[in-house]
């Protein structure tokens, strides 16, 4: 997957239908990693740009929970080069 922005809008959803979080992907993420393991599991981030799998030729509009977890794994990193 290609590198997502931090302040590309985004929005976080999950599918027992509680109420989406429409922010930056940076916010979707700090979100999601609140998260408890069942709502982790359930969360998709819908984005507002499609981005390229490997693997695939098509891009794609929504992000799975390993790949939202990617990402949270990215912005842990960011944050402590930062500290």
């Amino acid at each position: 997957m290609h590198t997502i922005p931090w302040d590309q809008p985004a929005t976080l959803i999950d599918l027992d239908g509680k109420t989406p979080v429409i922010a930056t992907i940076r916010d979707c993420v700090t979100h999601y990693m609140l998260f408890k393991p069942f709502a982790k599991a359930q969360a998709r981030i819908l984005l507002t740009r499609p981005v390229f799998r490997e693997g695939r030729k098509t891009r794609t509009w929504l992000l799975n929970p390993n790949e939202i977890e990617a990402l949270a794994q990215r912005l842990r990193a960011d944050d402590q080069g930062r500290a």
